[in-house]
């Protein structure tokens, strides 16, 4: 008897593997899906100095180097091989987008601005826009408390009045010992 039991339960369990088994292959397919769709987080990568295209405009041939730099701020690139150039680059990589990069090469000769080479730069606003943030469209709440809403706060409590503020007394000046002995 406990043969035949025990090769009943095997069948079963057989069985049960079997049509659990059939199962999956129709499953697949809805799985692959759902793997494609849940993608971990991807930080937004921003690096280099955002030079926009009213900046690029205000500097002109013949500009003190003192003045490129107040205006794109420090270079990202500087070379000893190349002293009297300056490369601003920026890079932007987004998550279910292109990644985006920026040149902005400014050339000097006697530390004056002789050109200025740069690729399709945003306007300030342009650039603004394509930012991300975390606000969240829709109507704002009301900032307005009822006055059923207010009843239910205790009310405020008066602050002791506050005696005439004392004046702090000094503290003792610190004793040193000399630095070098006495008689010398």
């Amino acid at each position: 008897m406990p043969f035949t039991s025990c090769s009943s339960l095997r069948t079963l369990a057989s069985t049960v593997c079997l049509v659990l088994l059939s199962g999956c292959g129709s499953l697949g397919s809805t799985a692959d899906k759902l793997a494609k769709g849940i993608s971990p987080y991807k930080i937004d990568i921003v690096q280099g100095n955002v030079v926009t295209r009213e900046q690029v405009a205000y500097l002109r041939p013949g500009m003190p180097r003192s003045i490129a730099q107040d205006v794109l701020g420090t270079p990202l690139l500087t070379s000893v091989f190349h002293a009297d150039r300056w490369d601003y680059v920026f890079t932007l990589q987004r998550q279910g987008s292109e990644p985006q990069a920026r040149r902005v090469t400014v050339f000097f000769a006697k530390d004056v601005i002789s050109r200025i080479e740069a690729d399709e730069l945003p306007s300030e606003t342009e650039f603004v826009s394509t930012l991300r943030s975390g606000v969240r469209s829709g109507p704002m709440p009301p900032l307005v408390a009822s006055e059923e809403a207010l009843k239910k706060f205790p009310p405020p409590q008066k602050a002791p009045a506050a005696a005439a503020p004392q004046a702090p007394t000094p503290a003792p000046a610190p004793v040193y010992p000399p630095l070098e002995p006495a008689g010398l």
